[in-house]
């Protein structure tokens, strides 16, 4: 299995170490021509959502991505990658990706000072290690996305079809829970 990882910013390079520790080779997308390669699935990492998104629309990479994605390519989003996948950001207007039917709340948290962690159920399974960091929340998960986690009552963790978001940094743990979820749905 090969997944490529989006390196435009954000701790790419520790969703590398993850899928790597579970025996998937990756690479870096960096620009338009990475993204031509042939993976099996793709990360949307955290960073900042609309400096992701100017690159991907300034290395035209916004059609080509949302064209694959649409067409069933497994895509993995955290934080700002959960950001980029919602239909809707209900305090944020946008025109980013767009491709799940979420709508979430940008830095829902608040700011750097409004990180925390927390231990929770992801998928069923107890004791999942949580890190938020300047996170948004899922505000409305629409019909046909399923809810794998919810902390402090709102919805950090879901699924549509092939893609599935986090609001939290599974990266930033020792725990290979969530990317083995997601390494599951590569099939």
């Amino acid at each position: 299995m090969v997944v490529g990882v989006l390196a435009l910013q954000g701790a790419f390079i520790e969703h590398q170490k993850m899928l790597e520790k579970l025996g998937v080779e990756t690479f870096q997308i960096r620009n338009r021509s990475q993204l031509d390669k042939p993976m099996d699935g793709i990360v949307l990492p955290g960073g900042e959502s609309t400096t992701m998104f100017r690159i991907l629309r300034d290395q035209l990479m916004v059609e080509p991505l949302k064209k694959m994605i649409h067409g069933g390519l497994p895509t993995f989003g955290t934080c700002a990658g959960l950001l980029l996948l919602a239909k809707q950001v209900d305090n944020y207007k946008s025109d980013y990706l767009q491709t799940m039917d979420i709508e979430a709340k940008k830095n829902a948290y608040g700011r750097q000072l409004g990180s925390f962690k927390a231990i929770g159920e992801f998928n069923g399974q107890d004791n999942t290690p949580f890190v938020f960091i300047r996170a948004p929340y899922i505000v409305e998960a629409k019909e046909g996305v399923e809810v794998l986690a919810i902390v402090n009552g709102k919805i950090v963790a879901a699924r549509q079809n092939n893609q599935f978001v986090t609001a939290f940094h599974p990266e930033l743990t020792d725990d290979l829970t969530v990317h083995k979820y997601f390494v599951d749905m590569l099939g």
